[in-house]
């Protein structure tokens, strides 16, 4: 008995193991493909128009900043609507993607 839960709990072992590096690899490859495509559209924007890029640029960090300050702010009573909600929600994503890709763009051989 002892040897067959030995056994078991190797074999689910090393299945967790295989699963963990696969989806590893998997996010590692999308951070990179996300990494890439960032670095294409901000190529391929300047290259368009460096006026339409810099203002670009200051109105989604206008859009982002207006949502942070509504997610750290002190809550007001009632949900958050329209704008409020867009900009909370926009920051949110944006925070997110910059925390997916601090964690594995870094990580890979493609900088």
């Amino acid at each position: 008995m002892g040897v067959r839960r030995a056994a078991k709990g190797v074999g689910d072992f090393l299945i967790e193991m295989v699963g963990e590096a696969v989806a590893e690899v998997i996010f590692s490859l999308l951070a990179c493909g996300l990494l890439g495509c960032l670095a294409l559209i901000a190529y391929l924007s300047w290259s368009f128009s460096p006026r339409f890029t810099i203002a670009g640029a200051g109105l989604l960090s206008f859009f982002l900043a207006r949502g942070a300050w509504q997610t750290f702010r002190t809550p007001m009573k009632g949900r958050r609507r329209g704008l409020a909600a867009l900009t909370a929600v926009g920051f949110t994503v944006a925070a997110m993607t910059a925390l997916f890709l601090l964690l594995y763009a870094t990580g890979c051989d493609c900088l």
